[in-house]
């Protein structure tokens, strides 16, 4: 097993053929899988049923992961956490994790940076750096999950923690400290990192391991539109998103660059096949702009655009970046647009902006890093 690349990027099979390859039995390969994915452990000392003789060996060849946290922030309500992960190659990523009455969602990332260049995204400002291997899209997941569990036992172990899961509904105590969704809606565009992407996403549902449900994670792209043909061939469980945040093309290119090459007229044709091959609901991103794109006549455009199709808008108040000076949609200006999206009957949701006090907006975090000029 190379250096160059974490245990998490390594299949069941991968391992175990290495492990043979060292005189290993098959069988420690299902032990390690275990300790991984199940168990979540993330050190070779941990695994405590493997001979001391493999476990160095293990460790002088092949790390178990490759992030390393360099800042960590909570929201001052406590609801929202953010890491900055640094990669051996010194790229940075965000993760972040929304905690919620019924659940706990972690946002995560598929690239270091972004180069689809949308002008309202701090990552897209930022430029691209790399695309993350699947292991590095897979350990973001874990150790949050890792984070939820530490924290039940801790609480477990205290008459204050106790009393409060005591008196939690039933529906909150068997999601307090698990993860309940996975969004890849972090730094990068999925589809333009696809292999790793869907690697990581079996290794993320793999009944033998984590076994974490399908529908319970959603992939988010800018509008890759071969991208979206092919993932509509998967017949994937998991869940599909679509950055729009416009309903014509002179605004849209103005915002997001893709859609000089992918304009509505290629895109919206693409999301109906998706809806109408998988049966599965589609969903839409709007980030709302003041005076950009919360205007009546973008809802109506928009209403226009996706009448009758099986999808749902999530609309977003713009968080703010540095490079960009568009403003968040006022109270007045969202009712307005959704009132509109209400009379066509297009099922929409006003999401809650999270952890705006620790730069939770995809790609903020890490750049005011490049501000501050950390080390």
């Amino acid at each position: 097993m190379s250096n160059e690349s974490s245990l998490y990027d390594r299949t069941l099979v991968q391992i175990q053929t290495t492990l043979e390859d060292w005189g290993e039995p098959a069988f420690r390969a299902k032990q390690i899988w275990e300790w991984l994915y199940v168990r979540l452990v993330d050190s070779y000392e941990a695994m405590t049923n493997l001979p001391r003789s493999l476990r160095d060996r293990l460790a002088a060849t092949h790390p178990i992961g490759r992030l390393t946290p360099q800042i960590d922030l909570l929201s001052s309500d406590g609801w929202t956490r953010k890491i900055l992960f640094r990669l051996p190659d010194r790229s940075q990523i965000e993760t972040v994790l929304m905690e919620y009455d019924t659940r706990n969602t972690v946002c995560i990332s598929t690239q270091a940076g972004c180069g689809m260049g949308c002008t309202f995204c701090a990552t897209g400002q930022g430029g691209f750096q790399r695309n993350l291997t699947a292991g590095e899209i897979v350990e973001q997941v874990l150790f949050f999950e890792r984070e939820l569990r530490t924290a039940e036992r801790e609480n477990a172990r205290t008459s204050e923690g106790a009393t409060r899961r005591a008196n939690l509904k039933p529906e909150l105590q068997s999601t307090e400290h698990r993860l309940t969704n996975v969004v890849l809606m972090g730094m990068g565009e999925p589809f333009a990192n696809y292999s790793a992407l869907m690697a990581a996403l079996d290794r993320l549902s793999d009944p033998s391991g984590y076994n974490f449900g399908a529908r319970r994670m959603t992939v988010s792209t800018v509008g890759l539109v071969p991208m979206i043909e092919r993932f509509t061939q998967e017949r994937s469980q998991v869940n599909l998103a679509v950055s729009l945040h416009a309903a014509t093309n002179e605004l849209r290119a103005s915002m997001l660059p893709l859609n000089q090459r992918y304009p509505l007229e290629v895109l919206i044709p693409a999301c109906r096949a998706y809806t109408e091959i998988t049966r599965r609901r589609l969903s839409f991103e709007w980030a709302l702009i003041a005076g950009v794109n919360d205007t009546p006549e973008q809802a109506r455009a928009l209403a226009r655009l996706i009448k009758g199709m099986r999808c749902h808008v999530n609309l977003i108040p713009l968080n703010p970046t540095t490079g960009y000076g568009g403003a968040a949609s006022t109270r007045e200006r969202i009712a307005a647009f959704r009132s509109i999206l209400d009379e066509h009957r297009i099922p929409n949701t006003l999401r809650i902006r999270r952890g705006i006090d620790i730069h939770a907006g995809c790609g903020q975090l890490r750049q005011t890093a490049a501000v501050r000029s950390l080390p």
